[in-house]
């Protein structure tokens, strides 16, 4: 009892109070809230995508660097036809619409599957990459802490799940303070900076050393990798719109308006950090961000710089939370379908997707530690599932527009778990989405060039790998409700059928009354077996037996090899045979102790037995617990179910007085038995 109350004491100050399933409307966040939760990811790209460009631009000399800002207003172009497409998309798909539904609704299961697929590895990469992104921005400001660059990552990576787990309301709040604080100084950094420019009063980088790199030709092949490693900004674009249900009403509207405000303020941001980062000359470097020169640079090292270094930071690790907020959520949708274990679709006590948030911390710290922390190995392996789901989430609304065509006003279609209605605009939206449909699947292909020999090979890998796991875990859930539907069978009510009771006896003692009782309460014929592992232990037990019990037959079952699950089972398989068309109901006993070590000083055959028993037919298996808490004697002993003095004292049975004593042999050797 006391353990329970300490786990509960635990539990309430890490995840807070239980909530009731009623509580879950109150759960919904508002836009500001909603910009803080889903949003922080693509605005905290911006920390990285930049510098990401110029990290490619500069193998070719300091000259190709000027193409970073034509690259970024492309890129931005983009990000404002994905934002279009994916505004649709809200509207249309008010319950959740992201790139697995919308696949599975229009394209059918097996791309539904691939978005899934894709979906998952880039929330996984991204809590790897934000997180490492932002230990690199302390350590640019703190070199001691390089070294130590892993373990602060893994660390970040277990408070944001502590912080997740205690629900998304909550995660919303405390997230919602960095992100603003993070894009106030963002746009304090580029008014100064740009201020600084038009008067003429901008520096200079300085003290910065860029990255090794072997020289190259500038050439259309480089620009398009320079351009594949800054759409990174854009990760993140469709995290809104998986998590439409967490905005209060009108969601659709609500989430469709944080949409717009985070593209904006995403575009501004990203554009300005990369001209002033021309106009400064800054340079990629392994040792210092593009962020930390330019706030350096704009500020110098006081302590607006430290502000800057620290809002970067935390934004960075904070983005781990959109993916905190929709991996849980995608999962659920997919494991309700059958593609992934059921135990996705369970809710904690604070109404979040628990083994969602706990797998995705799981993954994203094996990432880490394999990676080093580094955020330039992350990277190629990162937009491909970006893409290849915008892709697919484009292209299933390109279908849906068709479907919408085809109906006149007022008619309406059900296709899955989506209501189609006619729209006198299709056509222009089916536009829409299909040109965002193009143009992500021509970046997805470009990616995948440019980036497969520098590692976006092992996301081309998983993808299909976990597409195939999706498609066995759906075939067994498929297999287990063919067996066990009714479709086809007679309507028969359940009939009674005989059944043979065995009451697993290994001593007798107060929990052993117990079993009896359970045993004569079911009103069946039953009998009683005791393995035999040492015959003085087992003529004791027969005493015993026959002095306090008085009734039942006790089966002796030799075990020359001291085995227990074998004998047992072999005894209940020949009680079974006895009546072919009824039960066998196997009773056991389990001794329940007030914490874990105590119990872990007793045997546990239980968890063998009931493992081994549940794979025969018409066999059932009932585990009768007996509650102990000790209490201490005038004699400062404890009173369990017995006491066991081993040479030459005795063994007294306490739940049995007045039995005589009988000698006890020295313990046998540990066995399976024990």
């Amino acid at each position: 009892m006391t353990t329970s109350l300490t786990k509960q004491k635990v539990s309430r100050v890490l995840f807070g109070r239980p909530l009731q399933t009623h509580e879950a409307p109150h759960q919904t966040i508002s836009k500001k809230v909603g910009l803080a939760v889903f949003a922080s990811d693509a605005l905290s790209s911006v920390a990285y995508a930049t510098q990401e460009i110029l990290v490619v631009l500069i193998v070719a000399g300091a000259g190709a660097l000027t193409l970073s800002i034509p690259i970024a207003l492309a890129i931005m172009l983009l990000l404002a036809v994905l934002t279009i497409s994916y505004r649709q998309t809200i509207y249309a798909y008010p319950n959740g619409g992201g790139a697995y539904i919308v696949a599975r609704d229009n394209l059918g299961k097996l791309p539904a599957q691939v978005a899934a697929a894709a979906l998952l590895t880039d929330y996984i990469l991204t809590v790897a990459v934000s997180i490492s992104s932002g230990v690199e921005q302390v350590a640019s400001a703190i070199p001691a802490l390089l070294p130590i660059k892993v373990e602060l990552a893994v660390l970040m990576v277990a408070l944001m799940t502590i912080i997740n787990l205690r629900g998304v309301k909550e995660s919303g709040r405390v997230f919602a303070v960095p992100t603003y604080f993070f894009v106030g100084m963002m746009i304090l950094t580029l008014g100064i900076g740009f201020g600084q420019m038009l008067t003429g009063n901008l520096n200079q980088v300085t003290g910065a050393h860029p990255v090794p790199h072997i020289p190259e030709e500038l050439g259309l092949l480089l620009i398009l990798r320079a351009f594949s490693s800054g759409c990174t900004a854009l990760t993140g674009v469709e995290a809104i719109s998986d998590g439409i249900p967490a905005f209060k009403e009108p969601r659709s509207r609500n989430a469709a308006t944080t949409l717009t405000v985070m593209s904006c303020i995403l575009a501004v941001m990203f554009i300005g950090i990369t001209v002033l980062a021309h106009q400064t000359g800054v340079m990629p470097s392994e040792t210092e961000t593009v962020i930390s020169q330019l706030g350096r640079t704009i500020f110098g090292r006081g302590p607006v710089y430290g502000m800057v270094i620290v809002a970067t930071m935390v934004i960075l690790i904070m983005a781990a939370n959109t993916s905190f907020a929709d991996f849980p959520r995608l999962g659920n949708f997919a494991a309700s379908d059958g593609f992934l274990p059921r135990q996705l679709t369970f809710r904690s006590s604070r109404l979040v997707f628990m083994w969602g948030i706990v797998v995705l911390a799981g993954a994203a710290v094996v990432l880490i530690v394999v990676f080093n922390a580094s955020v330039s190995a992350l990277i190629p392996l990162y937009a491909i599932g970006v893409f290849l789901s915008f892709t697919l989430s484009q292209t299933g609304m390109v279908v849906r527009w068709h479907h919408i065509s085809k109906l006149k006003p007022g008619e309406e279609m059900t296709i899955e778990q989506s209501v189609l209605r006619h729209d006198p605009h299709w056509r222009v939206k089916q536009l829409i989405n299909a040109f965002g449909a193009v143009v992500s699947f021509a970046v997805m292909l470009m990616f995948a060039y440019t980036k497969f020999p520098h590692g976006a090979w092992v996301t081309v890998i998983i993808i299909p790998v976990m597409v195939l796991i999706f498609s066995r875990i759906h075939r067994h859930y498929m297999g287990v409700a063919s067996t066990l539907s009714l479709s086809g069978q007679p309507c028969l009510p359940p009939k009674m059928r005989p059944m043979r009771t065995v009451v697993l006896v290994d001593d007798v003692h107060r929990g052993t009354i117990r079993l009896v009782e359970f045993a004569k309460s079911l009103g069946h014929p039953w009998v009683a077996l005791h393995v035999d592992y040492n015959d003085r232990k087992t003529e004791l037990v027969q005493h015993k037996w026959k002095e306090r019990i008085g009734e039942g037959e006790l089966h002796i079952v030799q075990s020359p090899y001291r085995q227990l699950i074998e004998p047992v089972r072999d005894f209940v398989l020949s009680e079974r045979d006895k009546t072919p068309n009824g039960f066998v109901h196997v009773i056991m006993g389990q001794l329940v102790m007030d914490n874990q070590i105590e119990r872990g000083l007793h045997s546990n055959n239980a968890l063998g037995l009931i493992a081994e028993l549940q794979h025969y037919d018409r066999v059932v298996v009932t585990d009768v617990p007996y509650q102990l808490h000790p209490q201490e004697n005038g004699n400062g002993l404890h009173d369990h179910e017995y006491e066991i003095v081993y040479g030459e004292k005795t063994m007294r049975p306490a739940a049995l007085p007045g039995l005589s004593t009988q000698p006890v042999p020295p313990p046998p050797p540990l066995s399976d038995i024990e």
